[in-house]
């Protein structure tokens, strides 16, 4: 049939009707009193509706903003391996599309908040009617009114208002939510809501609050599951609560009834739905990785380089949705971690309870909500963090208390300790009161591959690995040798283990150094004096190469910047722990050191690479072809601080170290290790810093306001022992290959203990062998021992001999222990 007829029809309609309405307000208006009333009435409301209209809307958001909104999202961290490891997150928000979302969840929603979503145009006149009638009955009552608002009307309010509880408020967002309908599409407004809308427990959007209540992604929900979740707008902070159980559920089926009533689901659905209980699962922690040390490093470069929050920029790290590559390794970080508390625990020993960990005030209080407000916590064994509430009690941060044993008497309410499961109660542990550090470093590119500053992070954000100043006593000393080699001298070079004294002005007198235990004499190579840390040698081989000369190698290397004076030769200065990893990775890697880094490259939300720790460039390498030229290759990375031949010389002398010196309980290892021991004056730090070709580790122990450790305690003992653990731990990540030289460095058979050169014999590894190879520079090789030389050596072998068998059992004492520094240092016997 025609539509003609039918146009017709209307026209005749439109024409006719306006003109019947006047004509009849014509004939009723000057009689009828009623009808001008109403008609003033409806008139003054329409013009103040207007008004209103324009006043409200005039300075209201713009609606199209929200075409370029973007969610605010946690940056996402991730290991060396690319697997997540953390988030920095404040809120938890995870951005999905719309066609990621059920759609049995959408209806959930809709059932729940808004039945006439794809009907109304952004607000549903019955709701607001209702809601209007609501507020009249409640007025002055103090109860809060239904607030009747669309799923557009909550974008509106979520997103550009504000959660005010006012007239005004919710007629700006009617406003708004028209504006909004006019601008997105149904779909993209549902988006937005899924994503944006808060449903507690620190989660916002759909796909976050199902990972906090159901551990589950949004795809794999059940229907109650979806039907829960769709209850939460209305109470978000309540429903998910065990203590509103009952409430939940009646709330949840209400919605299951919905979703019956509107075609969704069928009865038999909905029914079993109903049936299931909620299914909750516990709130946890979005860390997945126990590296707290070196994730808060992550964090705290990125907001120097990014801003913190929304107001810093584009990326910031609480709401950009930053993904970071970091360079940590799982595998290493739990070995560190584990290593360095063994020894510590080993250390504390039988100490037990050393004095709270902190003090909370009982009159600020409920106690065990203060420590929950702390984020005090522990990750070790199965103990715990309490707070003494009473005498013999003890409370955690879910508010639960039980009875406690074990504690001293001066224990106080407010004291925060660490507690284990004894009995029915809990008993007291005592956390190491000494600490320390770790860090590991590949030395080819200055990836920190893990890093633990110290007993665990949960009780402390102070890094000790990169924040702590520490002497780093004999750690320093292969840098003194490193000057020593540019100027001239040798491994095989021969040099006093005597007396040395320094004339420090009228006021000081005559300063003397002296090695550890006294004694001291002779002539020995350098060699000798690095493998059993002779301080005389060191500071006579300090002032042959000029003070000068060895504080600017220290300073190249990035270790510190010192006065000099002998003192700093011997391990005086302060420095951290990774910045002696670093300066010992230059050795390794031929003399060339990169920056210790941590983070890999960051990309922001749209996956662009907006940042990078590695820019070299390699302008060949995205040829669309080839080109059939040689394969291009990045440039060599890092910066040239030491000559490779001298850094590759000091790496072969330290490797001596492991087989005959101080640090000879790394020997059973039976891998090719460099490294060297360091035990400053007290001893207040026990150090070690060495490792492979391909894994540079440094560690010490201490108590951070440094005080006598013991006098047993030594470099040797201490801080070897915790390299062995790491090792012994990570066994498959150590390769067996050796240190390879670099050109222009002569490996020359030589007298270990004269540094004469031999050409009859085969060179051993063992720890007593005669003859080894030794790495000189060219042209710089030691001449060939005569007959007269080896008389005297085995003369002067001869003679040691009858003066350790005096010494007796001190002599053996000396040979087993670590480094002890003298005026900051630390000197050592050792095998000879």
């Amino acid at each position: 049939m025609s539509d003609q007829p039918t146009l017709q029809y209307y026209r005749y309609r439109i024409s006719r009707d306006p003109k019947r309405l006047i004509a009849w307000f014509s004939a009723n208006w000057s009689h009828n009193r009623g009808l001008r009333i109403a008609s003033y009435f409806g008139g003054f409301a329409v013009v103040m509706l207007l008004l209103a209209w324009a006043t409200l809307g005039r300075n209201l958001p713009d609606a199209e903003s929200l075409l370029e909104y973007e969610t605010p999202l946690p940056t996402v961290v991730r290991g060396i391996d690319g697997e997540i490891v953390s988030t920095y997150a404040r809120e938890r928000r995870i951005q999905l599309q719309y066609v990621d979302f059920p759609e049995r969840l959408i209806e959930s929603f809709l059932s729940a908040e808004d039945k006439t979503f794809f009907s109304h145009g952004g607000v549903d006149i019955t709701g607001t009617a209702n809601a209007v009638i609501d507020y009249a009955t409640k007025f002055a009552s103090g109860e809060r009114a239904v607030g009747g608002s669309t799923i557009t009307q909550q974008v509106a309010k979520n997103l550009l208002l504000g959660d005010e509880y006012s007239v005004t408020r919710k007629l700006k967002e009617m406003i708004l939510a028209t504006r909004i309908e006019s601008v997105l599409t149904k779909q993209e407004i549902l988006e937005l809501y899924l994503n944006e809308i808060p449903l507690g427990r620190r989660s916002f959007g759909v796909q976050a609050a199902s990972r906090a209540y159901f551990d589950k992604d949004v795809g794999d929900l059940d229907l109650h599951e979806m039907a829960f979740l769709a209850i939460l707008p209305k109470a978000p902070e309540r429903y998910g609560r065990e203590r509103y159980h009952d409430l939940a559920i009646a709330r949840r089926n209400f919605v299951l009834d919905q979703m019956v009533a509107n075609d969704f689901i069928t009865a038999t659905e909905g029914e079993a739905a109903k049936a299931m209980d909620l299914g909750l699962v516990e709130q946890r922690s979005t860390r997945s990785a126990d590296a707290g040390y070196f994730l808060e490093e992550v964090r705290r470069q990125l907001i120097d380089k990014f801003g913190e929050t929304a107001d810093d920029g584009r990326n910031s790290v609480y709401s950009g949705g930053l993904w970071v590559r970091t360079s940590l390794d799982i595998e290493l970080q739990e070995a560190a971690r584990d290593a360095l508390r063994a020894q510590l625990i080993s250390y504390h020993g039988n100490r037990g309870f050393t004095g709270p960990l902190a003090t909370l005030n009982p009159d600020n209080g409920d106690l065990t909500a203060q420590l929950a407000s702390s984020n005090l916590s522990i990750s070790y064994r199965d103990w715990r963090i309490g707070v003494v509430t009473a005498p013999g009690r003890i409370g955690f941060s879910d508010g639960e208390e039980f009875a406690l044993s074990g504690g001293p008497v001066s224990l106080a309410p407010g004291d925060v300790v660490a507690a284990a499961r004894s009995g029915q109660g809990y008993a007291i542990r005592g956390v190491p009161e000494v600490s320390g550090a770790f860090l590991a470093e590949a030395p080819q590119t200055g990836r920190i591959l893990a890093m633990q500053g110290g007993f665990d992070s949960r009780l402390g954000s102070f890094n000790r690995a990169t924040q702590a100043m520490r002497q780093p006593g004999s750690t320093i000393k292969p840098f003194v040798y490193a000057a020593a080699l540019e100027q001239g001298m040798t491994p095989a070079s021969q040099v006093p283990d005597q007396t040395f004294c320094v004339w420090q002005g009228a006021s000081l007198g005559e300063k003397c150094f002296r090695n550890f235990g006294g004694g001291g004499g002779g002539v020995h190579t350098l060699r000798w004096g690095l493998e059993q840390s002779r301080n005389l040698m060191t500071v006579h081989i300090a002032d042959d190469a000029g003070m000068d000369n060895v504080t600017k190698t220290i300073e190249r290397v990035g270790i510190g910047s010192y006065e000099p004076y002998y003192a700093f030769a011997l391990g005086a200065g302060e420095t951290t722990v990774a910045r002696m990893v670093n300066a010992y990775a230059a050795l390794a890697n031929w003399g060339r050191q990169n920056p210790g880094s941590v983070i890999d490259y960051v990309q922001d939300r749209d996956g662009k690479v907006i940042f990078r720790t590695d820019t070299r460039d390699c302008s060949s390498c995205n040829m669309p072809e080839w080109d059939g030229q040689p394969m291009p290759r990045f440039d060599v990375s890092g910066r040239q601080v030491i000559d490779p031949r001298t850094a590759f010389q000091m790496v072969h002398m330290l490797q001596g170290v492991v087989t005959r010196g101080t640090a000879t309980r790394l020997r059973s290892l039976d891998l090719p290790l460099f490294g060297k021991t360091g035990t400053t004056n007290g001893p207040t730090n026990a150090w070690f810093v060495g490792g492979s070709p391909e894994i540079i580790a440094g560690m010490y122990v201490g108590f951070d306001q440094p005080r006598n450790l013991g006098g047993w305690v030594q470099g040797g003992n201490t801080a070897a022992t915790i390299m062995k653990r790491f090792i012994d731990a990570t066994k498959d990540r150590w390769e067996a290959e050796d240190f390879v030289a670099p050109p222009g460095v002569r490996m020359v058979k030589i007298d270990r203990r004269s540094g004469k050169r031999v050409f009859e014999g085969r060179p051993s590894d063992e720890p007593t062998a005669t003859i080894i190879w030794e790495a000189f520079k060219p042209d710089t090789e030691p001449p060939r021992a005569t007959r007269s030389d080896e008389i005297a050596a085995k003369r002067n072998e001869i003679l040691e001999l009858i003066r350790r068998g005096r010494a007796g059992a001190q002599a053996a004492q000396d040979s087993d222990r670590g480094d002890q520094p003298n005026d900051f240092v630390e000197d050592q016997g050792g095998i000879y």
